[in-house]
């Protein structure tokens, strides 16, 4: 199979969808790999290092599109990517169809095969391919967080971890999933007093089991999350339905209620976020104010530790990328329903039911979309 690999274009995306060591692995199973010039130097990766890994370096990404029998990525493809698509192309990278509607018409247009990294499954339930960036985006948020505090930044001119004499920052975070746990440790390790909410009981006891005292935790209720909201200096919202839109726990009415300064980091923006007044923003412009309350709303937040981040999505993808080139993309959804459950768009039809539902649109079962 020819697998291409074209530079991401969204704001301040610095990952690459393949790093050499995948690229060699591809190339030892006797597939062809063009890897468009320039697409690893945000990761500190060069040419260079990508030709010794036995890739083709090619000058355009329209080249690699038309070429290309698969395009694996990081991000969603943008309007200009996606017009490049072709009928029965595969697209794996990450897509966040739900709150995207302009997105998914247009891979319904192209007639590719669009798989999901944030909805392939795994055995114990868990989203592995979106794991690692959920890991690294929780960690970042207390990060973030705190800088946004600064007063500099239009914040309350608190640290998070205060000084003696003087408390630590209020951290509430909402959602004890991957993104909140590692959250909570960045907050807990900089000194912060952190509260976690959520709805599961498992989740508390495994937080609590944990951390221990060092953190508070919460069983999600509307009263619960007004009183805490009102508290908070930092609010890091990491609430996930998979493949859903992202419910809208925090309101406008509840964000008038924060403190003149207060910060609220919204993790689920890539799923249309979890605050009723964030929308998406970029590296280049990251926050904005609503009601005197500072918000960071980067859709592709573990772009900003480039590196990291694509080392760590490697780790994970690439078993499943050598998956589709070497069986094929019918063989290799028919014999693996975790891969199967990656499929949110193939050959015209939605095949992932939030996606279908948050616009409307029929819904296939992939199963019958694959011929199985």
């Amino acid at each position: 199979m020819r697998i291409g690999v074209p530079k991401e274009i969204k704001n301040h995306e610095y990952r690459v969808g393949l790093i050499p060591s995948s690229v060699q692995e591809l190339v030892h199973h006797g597939h062809e790999v063009l890897v468009q010039t320039g697409a690893g130097l945000g990761a500190g990766l060069n040419d260079a290092d990508y030709v010794a890994a036995g890739a083709k370096i090619i000058d355009s990404a329209d080249e690699i599109f038309a070429s290309a029998d698969m395009i694996v990525k990081v991000k969603e493809p943008l309007a200009e990517e996606r017009k490049k698509l072709r009928k029965g192309q595969i697209l794996f990278t990450y897509l966040h169809l739900a709150p995207d509607a302009p997105q998914t018409k247009d891979l319904i247009d192209s007639g590719a095969i669009c798989i999901a990294y944030e909805t392939v499954t795994a055995p114990n339930g868990s989203l592995p391919l979106l794991t690692p960036m959920s890991e690294v985006a929780g960690r970042l948020a207390p990060q973030v967080g705190a800088h946004s505090l600064e007063k500099a930044q239009g914040g309350r001119g608190v640290l998070l971890g205060g000084v003696p004499g003087v408390p630590a920052a209020e951290v509430v975070i909402l959602g004890g999933g991957v993104s909140g746990t590692h959250a909570a440790t960045i907050a807990v390790g900089m000194g912060a007093q952190v509260t976690v909410v959520d709805r599961s009981a498992d989740a508390l006891k495994r937080l609590a089991a944990q951390f221990g005292t060092s953190i508070s935790t919460v069983f999600s209720t509307r009263s619960a999350i007004e009183e805490l909201v009102r508290r908070a200096d930092l609010l890091i919202g990491t609430v996930l339905v998979p493949g859903a839109a992202a419910p809208k726990l925090v309101t406008k009415e509840m964000v008038k209620t924060m403190k003149p300064g207060a910060v609220i980091v919204d993790v689920a923006i890539d799923q249309g976020g979890c605050v009723e007044t964030s929308h998406a923003t970029t590296h280049a412009d990251p926050t904005y104010v609503v009601d005197g309350v500072v918000h960071y709303c980067v859709a592709n937040m573990p772009g900003a530790v480039a590196r990291t981040s694509t080392f760590a999505l490697n780790s994970v993808t690439l078993p499943f990328t050598l998956a589709l080139a070497n069986k094929g993309w019918k063989q290799a959804l028919a014999q693996d329903v975790h891969l199967r459950n990656g499929l949110n768009v193939c050959e015209g039809k939605v095949t992932c039911e939030p996606v279908a539902q948050a616009h409307n649109l029929a819904y296939v079962p992939a199963e019958t979309a694959i011929g199985m």
